[in-house]
C-alpha cells in the first residue's frame, strides 16, 4: 500500500490525485519530479552557504542539468528496489518529443527517468526514501 503524503507539503492542500501515483504517466511523474529535485538542490546550496543569486544559479547546474541527472541516475541505479527501477525505466523509455540542447538523447532519457522516480516517490509520500536518494545524488554530484 502506498503511503499518504502530507497534503499540505508544498501547498498541495486537500486535493487528492485522480489516480494512484503508480498509475500516473511517467512524464507527469517527471514533471513533478523536476520541481522536487530542484527544491532539494536549492535547499542544499543554501545550507552549504551559497547565497549570491548568480552563484546559486551556476552551482545548481552541476546538479540539475540533464548531463548531471543522467550521471546521478546511473549512480543510484544499483541501489534501487525493483519497483523503483521499474519507475526509472518507464520514465527513461517515455517518449517526450524533445531533447535538451546540451545533452545526448541517452542522457536526456536517463535524466527524465530520474525525474520520474523522484516524482513517483514524492507523490507516493515516500519521503524517507526520497531524502535518502537525494542525499546520495547530491554527494555524487559534488
Amino acid at each position: 500500500m502506498e503511503e499518504k503524503i502530507n497534503p499540505y507539503l508544498l501547498g498541495m492542500g486537500e486535493a487528492d490525485l485522480p489516480r494512484p501515483p503508480s498509475q500516473i504517466h511517467p512524464l507527469l511523474q517527471a514533471y513533478i519530479g523536476d520541481s522536487v529535485y530542484e527544491v532539494y538542490v536549492r535547499y542544499h546550496l543554501l545550507a552549504i552557504g551559497v547565497v549570491k543569486p548568480h552563484e546559486l544559479q551556476q552551482r545548481a547546474t552541476q546538479y540539475v542539468s540533464a548531463v548531471a541527472q543522467a550521471k546521478a541516475s546511473r549512480i543510484i541505479e544499483g541501489d534501487l528496489t525493483e519497483e523503483e527501477a521499474d519507475v526509472l525505466r518507464r520514465g527513461r523509455n517515455a517518449k517526450s518529443g524533445s531533447v535538451a540542447k546540451s545533452a545526448s538523447v541517452s542522457q536526456y532519457r536517463y535524466s527524465t527517468g530520474l525525474e520520474s522516480l523522484i516524482g513517483y516517490l514524492y507523490l507516493s509520500g515516500k519521503q524517507e526514501r526520497l531524502e535518502q536518494l537525494m542525499k546520495q545524488i547530491i554527494v555524487a554530484c559534488e
